[in-house]
């Protein structure tokens, strides 16, 4: 998937074994051969040459479809160069599915982290923002419980996010937004959209019910949703 991908279960739950930790790892090597637009046997290849594609693609679809309704048209999985690419949706997908691997392998608390967005299973875990213009440094550190984060930036990957409603391939006032959701999916999905309206993001995740949002524009200023500090560990 072009990123790290981490699974960590709490220290008291000592029945991991190697099998079921390879279970989750062969789950994104899966996804990786099924959704990676870079490789020619993928559905998105075969979307793109006008192939038949699999049921499941054609939920991640219409996933696709409903997102883009409810971002007013800023989730767009069409590139600019008219091309698909559903990595936007399949990413926060992929871990939440990988994370219900442990969960009904009955794992009580444990993370599953891809690229930084991670759902987080169990109380009490401690997160950390990077500060995306020295990612050494942490600006805040979270604890977070049975929810799902995820951030959008530019600061590791450069400019992958393009606005398709301005049809702007450069987002230059934030750099950073990270939002908090009742699990990665929701967090990721709008994540990315979020990102792409710029300075307006972080309004428009205030306005939705379950999530919360940190962003950080192109000075360093940051702007939290009213109910953000609650993850903010004293």
């Amino acid at each position: 998937m072009g990123m790290p991908v981490i699974v960590k279960i709490a220290g008291n739950e000592l029945r991991k074994t190697k099998k079921d930790l390879q279970k989750v790892f062969d789950y994104f090597n899966y996804v990786d051969e099924e959704y990676s637009p870079y490789k020619e046997t993928s559905q998105v290849a075969k979307l793109n040459r006008g192939e038949e594609v699999s049921s499941e693609m054609k939920m991640i679809l219409g996933l696709s479809e409903d997102l883009k309704k409810e971002t007013n048209g800023y989730f767009d999985i069409r590139r600019l160069d008219g091309k698909i690419d559903p990595s936007g949706i399949v990413k926060g997908w992929a871990i939440k599915n990988g994370a219900e691997i442990l969960k009904k392998l009955g794992y009580k608390r444990f993370y599953v982290d891809a690229g930084g967005d991670a759902e987080i299973v169990g109380k009490n875990w401690t997160w950390g923002i990077r500060n995306p213009f020295n990612v050494s440094e942490i600006v805040k550190v979270l604890e977070l419980s049975d929810c799902g984060i995820a951030t959008s930036g530019t600061y590791e990957r450069g400019q992958h996010i393009y606005d398709p409603i301005g049809k702007k391939n450069i987002i230059l006032d934030i750099v950073s937004l990270t939002v908090i959701g009742p699990d990665v999916f929701e967090a990721d999905k709008f994540s990315t959209p979020a990102f792409a309206m710029g300075i307006k993001g972080i309004e428009f995740i205030e306005k939705r019910e379950g999530l919360e949002g940190y962003m950080i524009d192109s000075r360093g200023i940051a702007t939290m949703t009213g109910g953000f500090e609650k993850y903010v560990k004293k």
